[in-house]
């Protein structure tokens, strides 16, 4: 059975007319009638009366014809699933994005955006370390990533772009002595007592903290760590050392602390967008070009 017997069935059930529904269907008589009783042979049932005069649908033509009608129905909103997919207008799409992202108003604006502009798309959203998002990536256990520089090799079929950039800040007790300086250097953070993120967290930050240490002449001393940048400010307003953290962390305001800006040139991150450099999706494709639409309003 072909949808197109199912499409000469309806109309000859809804014209009640052969010649009728012949020339709504732009064939000739003689072909629909063969093709109908091709149809009730296959199907098993008479669905159609006929006389010289008329055209009457049996008690199983009127249920077929409401099974066809669904089917075609269902046929039809099947291609256009197939082609608003097609244009990246529906599907799902999976989102990676670090823990420091959603402080960010690019990310609010991109994600609202991507939304209004594609509101047939599932976006599902996942909180990953850059690390999990790389390989979550290259493994397609996801299809995008909001994710900080890494300080290792990329797999080979990610590829990414810069949205932003963010300096690294500071993060003092009010009353620390370095809070009271012009221009802090990280090299004014030897031998002080740091709470950072763990090796384990997957951040980039962690190594970059380390790399500008050791560049600096020293080791950072950890005193404390912890999983959460919120928890870290927390601690560093609880007297357990002080921090560096992306800009981005400044919203998150606490008695007891204050920000500070690192006059180091290379004291500073980025917020950038991992992708395969394979990757043909229209759902991809759609998301980028909202992401770096609204990066280049927030540069201009």
């Amino acid at each position: 059975m072909e949808l197109r017997h199912l499409r000469y069935f309806v109309a000859v059930a809804e014209e009640l007319s052969f010649t009728r529904a012949a020339e709504r269907l732009h064939i000739g008589q003689p072909p629909l009638s063969h093709q109908i009783q091709m149809l009730e042979a296959e199907v098993g049932a008479q669905l159609l009366e006929r006389s010289k005069r008329w055209v009457r649908l049996t008690e199983a033509g009127k249920l077929f014809l409401d099974d066809a009608r669904r089917i075609l129905a269902l046929s039809h909103q099947a291609v256009q699933t197939a082609q608003r997919a097609e244009r990246g207008e529906a599907g799902e799409l999976r989102v990676g994005f670090t823990f420091s992202t959603p402080l960010t108003p690019l990310f609010a604006t991109v994600i609202n955006r991507y939304r209004q502009r594609y509101p047939g798309v599932t976006l599902t959203l996942h909180e990953m370390s850059t690390f999990e998002q790389l390989d979550a990536i290259g493994d397609r256990r996801l299809d995008l990533g909001l994710v900080r520089p890494p300080e290792q090799a990329l797999p080979d079929n990610v590829i990414l772009t810069v949205l932003r950039r963010d300096p690294l800040v500071l993060v003092l007790p009010v009353g620390h002595p370095l809070a009271h300086k012009q221009a802090i250097a990280i090299s004014d953070l030897k031998g002080l007592p740091l709470v950072m993120f763990p090796k384990t967290a997957g951040t980039g930050i962690h190594p970059q903290i380390f790399r500008l240490c050791k560049e600096a002449g020293f080791v950072p001393n950890i005193a404390v760590e912890a999983a959460e940048g919120s928890t870290i400010i927390g601690l560093v307003a609880a007297g357990s050392g002080i921090s560096v953290l992306p800009s981005s962390f400044e919203i998150i305001r606490m008695g007891g602390v204050c920000y500070r800006p690192l006059a180091d040139p290379e004291a500073n991150t980025a917020l950038l967008l991992a992708r395969r450099t394979d990757e043909i999706s229209p759902l991809v494709a759609g998301f980028v070009a909202v992401a770096e639409e609204v990066a280049e309003e927030a540069a201009g």
